[in-house]
This record gives C-alpha cells, structure tokens and sequence, in this order.
C-alpha cells in the first residue's frame, strides 16, 4: 500500500505513489500551494506595498508549488538556501540594499517543501517567469529538477548581460549547476488571446507558459488550469494589484521606480498590462490573476487554502 502523510487537514500522496493513481485517470489530479519564497522590505512603506504603517514595506517573491500524479513542479523558486547562507556575492550589493532582503532559511522553497512532508528530490520540475534573482535562487536546491523558461530570458541572461542592471538581475552563480534545460520559442496555441507555449517537456497539459515580454526580454507568465478554472500567475508584468483596476488605476511611487528602473521595453510592458485588464474584464469568472511581489494578492490566494485541480 503506498505510504501517505498527513500535515493538518491536507492528504498528501509522494511521488512514489503516483503510478497505480495515474493509470486510472484520463487527467491529472493536482494541488496548488500559494507560497512566500523571500521578503523584501525596502524603506517607504505603504510608498512601496501600499498598506504599511511602518517606514519599512514587505514585498513578497510569490511561488506556486504544484503537487501532481508524478511528483512536484515549482513555479519559481524566490531566493534559495545558498542565497540565505552566501547572500555575498551571489548577490548585488545594490538591490540587496534597495530592496532591503531578509533572508530567512524557513521563507526558502526547499524548507517548505520539506514542512509538507516531502524532499528536494521529489521536484520534477520548475517553471520559471523569468531568471531575475528574485525568482531563481533557489533552483540549485532541486539538482534533480528540469527547468522550463522561455528561449529569450536564458540568452538574455546568459549571452546579452552586458547592461550595468543585467549584470546586476541576472546571478550565474544561482544556476551555473543546472543541467537539465528546457526552453520554448512562444507563438503557440493561443490562450484567451494570448500566444502560449503549450506541452512543456514532462508537464501535464493544465500547466502552460503565456510569454509576457517588457520587463525582461524573456518573460512569462504561467497558467494553470484548476476545477474552479484558470490562475495566471503574471510574475512581474505588473507588481501592484490596482495596476489592474480598470477606473482610477495606479502603482505606488516605490513600485513604480522599480518596474521602470528594471523594464526592458516599456512599450510592450504596457501594452501587456492592458492585455490582462482587459482578460480580467472579460473573463475574470474564468481566470484569476495575480503577479509575483505583491504581499496582499500573495495572502487572498492563501486564505483560499490549497487548490485543487
């Protein structure tokens, strides 16, 4: 009989039960846990997150852990164990400053991976929004997972670093030990009207890529269908959630600088975030929509507890 582990309310099945569950289902069947992988707290407050009463603002790095019939797939990693341990050099001196890191052990994906009863190994894969290092730290924590990001961000990060804040984004050494690359042109099958990058190597068919350029060349967000409907995390194409609002919508001072000292083209940043007003308007019953830095979107998608799909 396979082993099965208990953490408060939710049953979780390891990886090694997966092949006697999987032959009798036509679709997978999956979990989404909404995790807080870092915390920035960069001084401004509410200028930054919009909700503060302290001069200092708390900025989530938001990541989604998927259990499937085959094991687990992370969608982002935030910052890693090694991060935590070695913040210098693996990190700029500039935004570690700017943005104020604590770096906490228990905030890292692995440590709560493990709190859920399972190990590094059981992480199949991840699917990145894009390499910033706020977002993929912690992929040398998984040596044996696949990591799935777009054609464009892996060259930007590795081949056009050339920039003072491409150098500074992008860390080599949060990923110089993965070996196991998968990365994917765009301009498939469309998504609600979006182009999307559908089949990822290994993943089932509910999880896809839908590439969302402007603030790195590369960047996307991930959709995942669930028995509610669609989540879309949209990573860092907005960062504040009344960037979505339809009338009176705005950024806080602090996140605005941010998105425009860290944009690539704004052009097609804009033009993105009113592609996803424009979904959250047409089919906010089907989709829900979230980003990646933005602690009280973060905290609604946990109240709602794991999702099933």
């Amino acid at each position: 009989m396979c082993q099965q582990r208990r953490q408060g309310k939710s049953r979780l099945f390891l990886a090694h039960c997966a092949e006697p569950v999987r032959k009798g289902l036509v679709r997978q069947s999956m979990r989404i846990h909404h995790l807080n992988c870092g915390t920035d707290c960069p001084l401004g407050g509410p200028l930054f997150d919009g909700f503060s009463k302290s001069p200092l603002a708390k900025i989530s790095c938001a990541a989604q852990l998927v259990e499937t019939n085959d094991g687990l797939v992370l969608v982002d990693t935030g910052y890693g164990t090694e991060d935590v341990r070695h913040p210098h050099p693996r990190l700029s001196v500039a935004f570690r400053a700017l943005l104020n890191i604590r770096f906490r052990r228990e905030e890292t994906a692995i440590r709560q991976i493990e709190a859920l009863g399972y190990s590094a190994g059981d992480v199949r894969h991840i699917v990145l929004t894009h390499l910033d290092f706020d977002h993929a730290g912690g992929l040398e924590d998984f040596p044996n997972a696949r990591i799935h990001v777009m054609e464009k961000e892996r060259e930007a990060a590795e081949r056009r670093r050339r920039s003072w804040i491409a150098k500074r984004r992008y860390r080599p050494d949060q990923w110089d030990e993965v070996r196991d690359w998968r990365t994917y042109a765009g301009g498939g099958e469309p998504w609600f009207g979006f182009d999307a990058v559908r089949d990822l190597e290994g993943l089932p068919p509910e999880i896809l890529m839908v590439p969302l350029p402007g603030h790195t060349w590369g960047h996307a967000g991930v959709a995942i269908r669930t028995r509610e409907g669609w989540i879309l995390n949209a990573g860092d194409a907005y960062f504040y959630r009344r960037e979505m609002d339809e009338d009176r919508r705005r950024c806080t001072p602090g996140l605005r600088f941010y998105q425009n000292l860290m944009e690539v083209d704004r052009e097609q940043r804009f033009a993105n975030q009113a592609r996803l007003r424009e979904l959250r308007r047409e089919h906010g019953g089907e989709v829900t929509i979230f980003c990646s830095h933005d602690a009280a979107e973060l905290e609604a998608m946990q109240r709602r507890g794991p999702i099933e799909a």
